[in-house]
């Protein structure tokens, strides 16, 4: 799970940290905020959830869920909200209780869109099958953020 510090605002007029994810199926992650600036990593996973921990003009700071930080262009980068299954595989039931039916069950690793958050639990879309997950299994939301 991405925790949550203290709150600025950036350069955007968004707050920082946020949670983000990949728009693009292939991004470079650099070492500064420019094309000049040496790849640190290649990316190939669209939909990751990523952490803006700073801005620069058009470029992102951003860190993964193994806390590996560098810069990335906006073009590269969405607003759509995406989490991670950690761990181990985990279950997502039908509702929000651990009582109530199965739904699907997820690998590490899995990436779903997140639908809504509430207490404990959130609601993960993964390929169409919408589920219920504690969000303590999940990198990309913060602990006590409430989406809906």
């Amino acid at each position: 799970m991405a925790l949550a510090q203290e709150t600025r605002i950036g350069e955007s007029g968004q707050p920082i940290p946020r949670l983000i994810s990949l728009a693009a199926s292939k991004a470079y992650m650099r070492t500064g905020p420019g094309r000049q600036y040496p790849i640190l990593w290649i990316y190939k996973r669209s939909h990751l959830p990523l952490e803006v921990v700073e801005e620069h003009k058009a470029w992102r700071k951003v860190r993964d869920h193994e806390g590996i930080t560098g810069w990335m262009h906006v073009s590269l980068l969405s607003s759509r909200r995406t989490a991670m299954v950690i761990g181990t595989t985990r279950k997502l039931y039908h509702e929000n209780s651990p009582a109530s039916p199965v739904r699907l069950i997820a690998d590490a690793g899995v990436i779903g869109e997140i639908k809504s958050c509430e207490g404990i639990w959130c609601q993960l879309e993964i390929d169409g099958t919408s589920g219920w997950i504690e969000r303590r299994y999940l990198w990309g939301v913060y602990e006590r953020e409430t989406l809906e």
